[in-house]
């Protein structure tokens, strides 16, 4: 083997290297995680878990458990404006967009913004007392126009307007 073929193997040997080096990164970055609304069930805990006027988030489904006046919803953490992660300020009580200023009441309902409609919720069930969040069943939040004049914030908003 002279010169010229090593390197000519080599460089096909690197070529499909690389080639294989990306197809493996384009698909670890696309395939859906689990549990993040692909279409799996996941348990939220009781009921109780969330106190009145109050949201946590749930990591495993990407979605904020919120309790408005008792009534319970699985919120998508995503902005229904261009998808951004939308955030609970604790001290207004409300989820506030950082990228473009869109908020919600702990409901999930329209307030202020560019965003088209309230976040989307998760589908809620309770199954022998614990909550169970359908990730396969999303649907669209309320319309804006569906939303009476909102309640004040409790405090301050944690996103600046612009």
């Amino acid at each position: 083997m002279n010169r010229r073929d090593l390197l000519r193997t080599g460089w096909k040997i690197g070529g499909a290297l690389l080639g294989v080096a990306a197809g493996w990164t384009s698909y670890e970055a696309l395939r859906p995680l689990a549990g993040s609304g692909s279409g799996g069930r996941i348990k939220l805990g009781r009921p109780d878990g969330v106190e009145l006027g109050a949201a946590r988030y749930v990591t495993e489904g990407r979605l904020w458990l919120a309790n408005a006046d008792g009534a319970l919803f699985a919120l998508s953490q995503r902005c229904p404006h261009l998808g951004c992660r939308v955030p609970f300020c604790e001290s207004s009580g409300r989820f506030e967009c950082p990228c473009h200023g869109s908020v919600f009441d702990i409901a999930g309902e329209y307030i202020a913004g560019p965003s088209p409609r309230g976040m989307d919720r998760y589908e809620l069930t309770l199954e022998e007392g614990v909550l169970v969040a359908d990730l396969a069943k999303l649907v669209a939040g309320p319309d804006r126009s569906d939303h009476p004049s909102p309640e004040r914030a409790r405090g301050p908003a944690c996103v600046q307007e612009r």
